[in-house]
């Protein structure tokens, strides 16, 4: 198809005409396009592209770079080639793509074993084409500007959940990432071109996965994280960690309290006194590089508050913290209820609603400050004083009222101290 631009900016940009005359102008060549000014909210700008014989309206945005949905450009220029690539594409091979994803290539290639459900789908608003005529309100516009679509198009952002290649049990829901792929690049899903300028696809984080948008809800359930995606140790997300190293429990949690339990029991004030914030910072370097080949051995740390401090920034740093979002309500829901035996009922049914390397994780976690309890007349820390400490550490409200995470404070606090007394009947 040949495709017809105006020679200069100051030619494509029209002031404040109407549709009509847009339209008129548009009709000479397919693939011109202008932009103009609203009428009806001026200081508001419309792209006017022609293609398929009518002319498409576009609202237009600039925050640095061009932009009508989630793909951003440097020139209106690509944005529009883009834009008619895609067009171009999905018009004239709308009943092929519709077919591609039905033999796929994705379970000969080595990224899966099992053949699972698609992954439950997020749909995301679209793009409204705006040929219906009428201009859109102020209010509208802002709604715009938070759509995250794709330049003509519809989309699916869809979820890959991760499942374990070492244990089924480890479940996890990882999003796909938009990607911008440098030269030519084919779905590992279907095996068709990834067509387009920029953000041609989707990239799994986690394993690397290249797919189309469309092909993305098709992947199966069986992600297998990557260590070369997997970048560092510290604010990566819980499941994935685990499943990249092949362990239960985060190689952290583990370290660092088999340090902790070896020397640091008697330790006054035990998770409570803050240690050198800089070192403890290296400790977290340490582990981001080495992993497991970390050394918090006293030799490197003779302090012991370091470690603990290690430990807690872990907990505070996961993306999603160990007590689920998801979770949050009803952990928060057993320390507002009176009768003790509806409290562990209630608990037991939030813990179910956690991941299951979560839950492992809180478990081996709870275990452990019990046994620090143990040694309360020497360390000074009760399962009161504990979840002061780690109430707002493992647990972080998914509201986001200040006020109303404020308020929640001493329940988590309670939470913890639960969770410890009763460690042994809910685990």
């Amino acid at each position: 198809t040949h495709v017809c631009f105006k020679n200069s900016l100051s030619l494509r940009f029209h002031g404040m005409i109407s549709r009509e005359e847009a339209d008129q102008l548009l009709s000479v060549a397919e693939g011109s396009y202008l932009i103009r000014e609203s009428q009806r909210q001026p200081g508001t700008y419309t792209l006017a592209l022609r293609f398929g014989s009518q002319t498409r309206n576009f609202r237009l945005y600039y925050d640095g770079k061009h932009f009508v949905g989630e793909k951003r450009f440097e020139s209106i220029h690509d944005l529009v080639t883009d834009g008619l690539i895609t067009l171009y594409i999905e018009t004239k091979a709308a009943e092929y793509i519709a077919k591609m994803t039905i033999n796929p290539i994705y379970e000969h290639i080595g990224y899966t074993t099992l053949n699972r459900e698609p992954a439950h789908k997020k749909h995301m608003p679209t793009l409204r084409d705006e040929h219906d005529g009428k201009e859109s309100t102020g209010e509208d516009e802002v709604a715009e500007k938070r759509r995250s679509s794709t330049l003509f198009r519809h989309i699916d952002i869809n979820v890959c959940e991760i499942v374990g290649s070492f244990s089924v049990i480890f479940l996890s829901a990882t999003v796909f990432q938009v990607h911008t792929f440098r030269g030519p690049h084919w779905c590992e899903y279907c095996a068709n071109f990834m067509w387009g300028l920029i953000a041609q696809g989707v990239k799994c984080a986690d394993c690397g996965l290249n797919v189309h948008k469309q092909c993305s809800k098709m992947v199966p359930n069986d992600c297998k994280p990557d260590l070369k995606h997997v970048k560092k140790v510290y604010s990566c997300d819980l499941t994935t960690l685990v499943k990249a190293h092949f362990t239960k429990r985060p190689m952290v949690v583990d370290m660092c309290i088999r340090e902790i339990e070896s020397r640091g029991l008697n330790s006054e004030g035990l998770y409570r006194v803050s240690g050198f914030s800089d070192l403890i910072e290296d400790v977290k370097m340490a582990f981001d590089r080495d992993g497991e080949k970390a050394d918090i051995s006293v030799n490197m740390y003779e302090d012991i508050n370091i470690i603990t401090g290690a430990l807690k920034l872990y907990f505070r740093d996961l993306p999603i913290p160990l007590i689920t979002y998801d979770a949050y309500p009803k952990f928060i829901e057993s320390a507002k209820t009176a009768d003790p035996d509806e409290q562990l009922e209630i608990l037991h049914e939030a813990l179910k609603l956690l991941p299951p390397a979560h839950c492992e994780t809180l478990r081996y976690l709870m275990a452990h400050l019990k046994r620090v309890t143990l040694h309360e007349k020497e360390n000074l820390m009760s399962a009161e004083n504990l979840g002061i400490v780690f109430g707002p550490t493992l647990m972080r409200a998914p509201e986001l009222d200040a006020m109303a995470a404020l308020n929640d404070i001493r329940y988590q606090r309670l939470v913890v101290e639960m969770l410890i007394k009763n460690e042994d009947i809910l685990f």
